[in-house]
């Protein structure tokens, strides 16, 4: 897709055939202004912002890790833990006053945007989120954060 393609928002972009995207199991691309990492994970495609929230980082690359029922992936550049459902990041959870207990996976809120993905006929689309207000990945999607 070109930058002068227009994506109507709240319409499903065609992003791939959905035999392709399951072959590759990650792929990169450009849905109007903003780059998307697809991926395809124990039968379940997510959409992301590909760039992570906290520096910027590509997680094109990153490990998938459950994480207390969450599926996850990790940035590779500094370990962030992002959940593909809704885009929280997560984190180990200690409290120095309760030693004896164990850490605890928590929730610092939705930090990646995460994009709806749809199935017809075998292709696989996209729509873009609505969800209003800031996210913190919105600024790499941003001329100043490229």
């Amino acid at each position: 897709m070109s930058k002068e393609e227009t994506v109507e928002s709240g319409k499903p972009f065609l992003v791939g055939n959905k035999k392709d995207l399951i072959e590759t199991k990650r792929t990169s691309i450009t849905v109007g202004e903003r780059v998307l990492l697809i991926i395809h994970h124990e039968g379940v495609f997510y959409a992301l912002d590909q760039h992570c929230y906290h520096a910027g980082g590509s997680l094109l690359n990153g490990d998938i890790e459950e994480l207390d029922n969450r599926l996850c992936i990790v940035c590779p550049k500094h370990k962030y833990k992002i959940s593909l459902k809704n885009g929280e990041g997560i984190y180990n959870a200690t409290n120095p006053k309760e030693k004896d207990k164990p850490p605890c996976w928590k929730s610092k809120g939705i930090k990646q945007r995460v994009h709806k993905v749809t199935e017809v006929d075998g292709k696989v689309f996209v729509t873009l989120s609505e969800t209003p207000g800031w996210i913190e990945s919105d600024y790499y999607q941003s001329e100043k954060g490229r």
